[in-house]
């Protein structure tokens, strides 16, 4: 049944892939092979030296992902390596450089002539990137990848996978509103790419006169990336970066059917191919995780904000909805009708009160074992809605004990070290989450989803909506939290 549905608009296709190897992508090649097997090629952009291990990495962290577990008891091991063979290519490049560093002249004509459909997902989301780095991937990269296409002779669409977060710190109805290259969130700057190019140059040049270890440079340029971005009225390296990888996009796209897809917070798989399944800390994970630990029970965020997300399987369905809607129908939409927001805050609401609430029942009942075999008992979850009552329970109650640990230790010749360690560890890591996560935690604003109604319309009219799901109406969100990314979280992060 789901093979005949989807068969018409993507059988016969090449398609294109990048960040072949990250969490999205690894779910959209997944969702690809087993719904329709007879797309004509799979090309995958793998970060790799040469072509041998381009395809290691990928049998090493795609294929013997847990991820492709269905479909492989659904077609058989040996028919779903021959399915590989015959359709999975894995290119070594990285989209940092032009072309993507591909040196061999006829695989790149036969990648310009055979290409239909090409769907950028590589980029860098951690939010205090390298400002470099992010320039690199999520700017230069986006351009790379549209200089790429437009090379492509029988390309129908790229879709580039974006953040509904590039609206930065946004209250009341954010719409899915393109941007125009320059604009600043502030208004009072003059944003120019190569200007930030330059400063990253001259930076690094500065930078390299000092004798300075690899992790202080590191530091010397995430601080800059932050600086940039809160310059021109962004949050963090990762959203401002983003928001400039976009605008060159609807820039010099010209004529060419450029799709952005804005995902918020991307948790693990709501469905398919089975519930639960993730890779990676995510945002919300980093919390996840040092409370289910126990090394942390309190966080700075306010109980009323709206936490905004998005099961991974419900973004790559709804990204193969727009390649199946726009192919050949670009002239039935403007700019504007192309860009869409995968998000839950409008139609489906979220409270942080809520994960605060789910958190604690699922913890208490399902309790982590550390390696020692001790039981974690967590106390219910502490949010601080502003940074000053925040900052005020640290100094209260962790600093004057992490004061009289400190000299415990002088008198009693360091036999509170690691105790010193693990609480010193706690208080920055709270610091750390809370600066980093600030604007997502005090966020007040709801996604306009306005374009992505009209694309879940589109797969109703095709029937196609049970196989292409990507409404978050359907989740129960206790449910999905207590049954699903929970216990995902615990079985593939902790």
């Amino acid at each position: 049944m789901e093979l005949s549905k989807i068969e018409p608009f993507l059988e016969g296709k090449t398609i294109f892939i990048t960040g072949a190897t990250g969490f999205l992508a690894k779910i959209l090649v997944e969702k690809i092979l087993r719904i329709q097997p007879n797309v004509k090629r799979l090309y995958l952009l793998v970060r790799a030296s040469d072509t041998k291990f381009a395809k290691k990495r990928f049998n090493d962290e795609v294929m013997q992902s847990e991820l492709f577990s269905v479909l492989r008891e659904k077609i058989g091991a040996k028919n779903l390596n021959s399915l590989i063979e015959e359709k999975v290519f894995p290119i070594a490049g990285d989209i940092s450089f032009e072309n993507f560093g591909i040196e061999n002249s006829e695989l790149k004509d036969e990648m310009f002539k055979g290409i239909d459909i090409i769907i950028n997902s590589a980029a860098t989301t951690r939010f205090d990137e390298r400002y470099d780095i992010a320039m690199d991937i999520n700017v230069l990269g986006a351009f790379n990848v549209l200089k790429f296409a437009k090379r492509c002779t029988n390309v129908k669409i790229l879709v580039h996978v974006s953040t509904a977060y590039v609206c930065g710190e946004g209250e009341g109805i954010i719409p899915e509103k393109s941007f125009i290259l320059g604009e600043t969130l502030n208004k009072n700057t003059k944003l120019d790419i190569e200007v930030e190019r330059k400063v990253i140059e001259e930076k690094l040049k500065e930078l390299e006169t000092q004798s300075l270890t690899t992790r202080e440079m590191t530091m010397a340029m995430r601080d800059l990336g932050i600086q940039r971005a809160n310059l021109h009225g962004w949050p963090n390296t990762y959203s401002f970066t983003k928001a400039m990888g976009e605008m060159l996009l609807g820039h010099y796209k010209e004529n060419l059917q450029v799709v952005i897809i804005r995902p918020t917070i991307i948790t693990s798989t709501y469905k398919e191919p089975f519930p639960g399944w993730i890779e990676g800390v995510k945002t919300v994970d980093s919390f996840i995780l040092t409370y289910g630990k126990g090394i942390m029970n309190f966080c700075f965020g306010d109980p009323s904000t709206k936490l905004d997300m998005i099961p991974g399987d419900m973004v790559v369905d709804s990204i193969l909805a727009s390649v199946i809607t726009h192919i050949g129908n670009d002239q039935y939409y403007s700019s504007q009708e192309l860009i869409y927001h995968i998000s839950s805050s409008k139609i489906n609401p979220l409270k942080s009160s809520d994960m605060q609430l789910f958190l604690f029942q699922y913890f208490t009942k399902n309790p982590w074992i550390n390696k020692d075999g001790n039981i974690i008992k967590v106390g219910k979850l502490t949010l601080f809605s502003n940074m000053n009552s925040f900052q005020s329970y640290i100094s209260t109650y962790y600093w004057p004990l992490l004061k009289i640990v400190e000299l415990a230790n002088v008198f009693l010749w360091r036999r509170f070290d690691k105790t010193y360690t693990n609480l010193k560890r706690k208080i920055d890591m709270a610091i750390r989450l809370s600066e980093l996560y600030k604007p997502y935690l005090l966020f007040h604003g709801s996604f306009d989803d306005v374009n992505t109604e009209r694309l879940r319309m589109a797969m109703k009219e095709h029937k196609m909506d049970d196989v292409l799901n990507f409404d978050p109406s359907c989740i129960n969100w206790e449910d999905y939290f207590m049954n699903t990314h929970l216990p995902g979280a615990v079985k593939h992060i902790f």
